[in-house]
């Protein structure tokens, strides 16, 4: 049997153990900016927003004027981007069918999954 005193010896590391929390790995740049790319071209093409997670590798993406059926006629790639640790920021300017154009950005994401969603700022 476990003593008292062992007992309260051992549970600061079993509270320290059972609080870890798992850390995604830092964003794949250029992994990154292709996946990006290949969202964007996938828009411009026609093709709708929940395809993307039937290919390969899968795509998880967001943007609310793909979402609600607004055709991309044109994007263009602003910068290379800032890591944010998981995640790269990239600015793109969308000329949208019907709304003109707009400077956006996009929060892509390499781990574990690749995701591409339209940042709300």
């Amino acid at each position: 049997m476990i003593s008292s005193r062992c007992l309260i010896a051992l549970l600061p590391l079993i509270v320290l153990g059972c609080g870890a929390r798992p850390v995604a790995a830092p964003v794949k740049p250029y992994v990154a900016r292709e996946t990006l790319k290949a969202t964007l071209d996938a828009w411009k093409a026609g093709r709708p927003i929940g395809t993307l997670v039937n290919d390969k590798p899968p795509v998880v993406a967001q943007d609310f004027d793909w979402m609600a059926g607004t055709k991309l006629d044109a994007y263009e790639v602003l910068d290379d981007g800032v890591a944010q640790d998981a995640n790269l920021k990239v600015a793109v300017r969308l000329t949208l069918q019907g709304k003109g154009t707009k400077t956006v950005n996009y929060i892509v994401g390499t781990d574990i999954k690749l995701t591409v969603f339209r940042s709300l700022e």
